[in-house]
């Protein structure tokens, strides 16, 4: 058996052998997961290099099965001794652990062919190919661009370069086996603006699968120069409810992104989520629909951060409506809680090395509209134009929401000026029912996305 010295290509072949010595010592099923990985992390300051990260990472997880009882066990040490006691720790606590009537690989039925990942769009060799003295410079000319763009910019918390790649691999003991790799790279600084009434700092940056779609640093040090200029000046706005409020895509993101977890297969079976019991019921406005999908090809206008050849049971990624025009269609689940709920799995499952399964999104976004942001706001008579929110004031059971806020007033269609220490709030269930807009502007720089969203009825609570 090949240990540490095992190549790239061999992940898979370590995988299937881990699989076979569990089964050889006593496991009714068997799942190993084999990890490795490169990082890169440079940030510039002031033109000088104030952090510089490399590293490199290996593990292996294994997963075991004793009938109905399950014990994990992970190493990052792949030498000979240390994989034999992963095997022989993780049969050992197999032993004692109790029975679980929902543990279980999925049905070998449930298994079909898996893509190469060479064909999906989520790895590309120029990530690593780029010298570390070029990072380095692409970090300094991001910053360098912001604090050029006015001169009210004189400081700054950084310019950064990121880059990794990873290569992961699965096997069980139902036929499955299956690798694939991914690349990224990102670049983004954070310029501070200053005039006579205080500092303001706000950032931007890009990220994507493959240098070739990465922003120039110019145009991201543009980007952010401008939204830290714009906070300049910045209020408070009195105490109002049934307030108006446009909430950017990168905020919206986050709203439309608590849909996942109310939708979690885990949290319905605990009866722990505002969706509980709503399938096929209005949840959203009709304006409203929701997509995850693990499946989508890098494109010009989305980065494929959430696709994948298989789950974290090593089910097929799929696509699959969420919510449809305001309507709950499913909730999303791996092969555990599916079985708790009597479903089968929507493919959801997501794997670290060690435990079981959790749950996890694809390629998860609010499709696009038809207005675009600005066409939004000059509707707006009076209200918010949200691009911060702050804190984690979110309750998923209740549908309460309350979040710290920021952003830019709105009167009359245009924008009159930053806001800033105001609370935003609302519940869920209505906000989602009083979204009257939604842009076309749906982008992704991450596995979630969201155009812009305009939701009547909000509350701020501020001077």
């Amino acid at each position: 058996m090949r240990t540490a010295e095992t190549s790239k290509t061999d992940l898979k072949t370590l995988a299937i052998e881990l699989v076979d010595r569990a089964l050889c010592a006593g496991a009714s099923d068997a799942e190993a997961v084999v990890f490795e990985g490169d990082e890169f992390y440079t940030k510039v300051r002031l033109g000088q290099v104030e952090t510089l990260t490399e590293s490199t990472s290996r593990a292996i997880g294994l997963r075991v099965f004793n009938g109905l009882r399950t014990a994990s066990t992970s190493t990052n040490d792949l030498s000979e001794a240390s994989l034999k006691q992963l095997v022989h720790g993780a049969i050992e606590l197999s032993k004692i652990t109790e029975e679980d009537p929902f543990a279980g690989l999925p049905d070998a039925s449930e298994y079909s062919s898996v893509r190469d990942s060479d064909h999906l769009g989520i790895y590309f060799d120029d990530v690593y190919q780029l010298p570390a003295e070029d990072r380095i410079a692409m970090a300094r000319a991001t910053e360098a661009a912001a604090m050029a763009a006015d001169v009210r910019i004189q400081n700054s918390d950084g310019g950064t370069f990121s880059a990794s790649t990873s290569h992961k691999a699965m096997a069980n003991s139902r036929g499955f086996a299956g690798h694939y790799r991914k690349s990224y790279c990102g670049i983004g600084t954070t310029p501070i603006a200053q005039d006579a009434n205080g500092m303001q700092r706000d950032g931007w940056g890009s990220g994507a699968r493959t240098l070739r779609k990465l922003d120039s640093p110019e145009e991201v040090g543009a980007e952010a120069a401008k939204r830290a200029l714009r906070r300049l000046g910045a209020r408070r706005v009195p105490t109002q409810r049934g307030a108006s409020m446009v909430f950017s895509r990168e905020i919206a993101r986050g709203i439309i992104g608590d849909i996942f977890d109310a939708v979690n297969g885990d949290a319905i079976y605990r009866k722990a989520s505002m969706f509980e019991g709503m399938v096929g019921e209005q949840v959203a406005s009709p304006l409203v629909t929701v997509v995850d999908d693990g499946t989508m090809m890098l494109e010009d206008w989305l980065g494929g951060f959430g696709t994948l050849p298989y789950d974290g049971d090593g089910l097929p990624m799929r696509r699959k409506v969420i919510v449809d025009k305001g309507i709950l269609q499913t909730y999303v689940t791996n092969t555990y809680t599916a079985r708790k709920l009597g479903t089968k799995s929507t493919g959801n499952a997501s794997r670290g090395l060690g435990g079981a399964p959790g749950i996890g999104s694809g390629n998860f976004y609010l499709e696009a509209g038809t207005q675009t942001p600005r066409e939004i706001i000059a509707e707006v008579q009076t209200g918010l134009y949200v691009t911060e929110v702050l804190g984690s004031g979110v309750n998923l059971v209740t549908g309460d929401y309350s979040q710290g806020a920021s952003g830019i007033w709105i009167e009359n269609g245009v924008f009159t000026g930053a806001v800033e220490e105001i609370t935003i709030a609302g519940n869920l269930k209505d906000m989602y029912k009083n979204i009257v807009a939604v842009g076309n502007d749906l982008i992704f720089r991450g596995s979630a996305a969201s155009p812009c969203i305009r939701i009547e009825g909000m509350t701020i609570a501020g001077s």
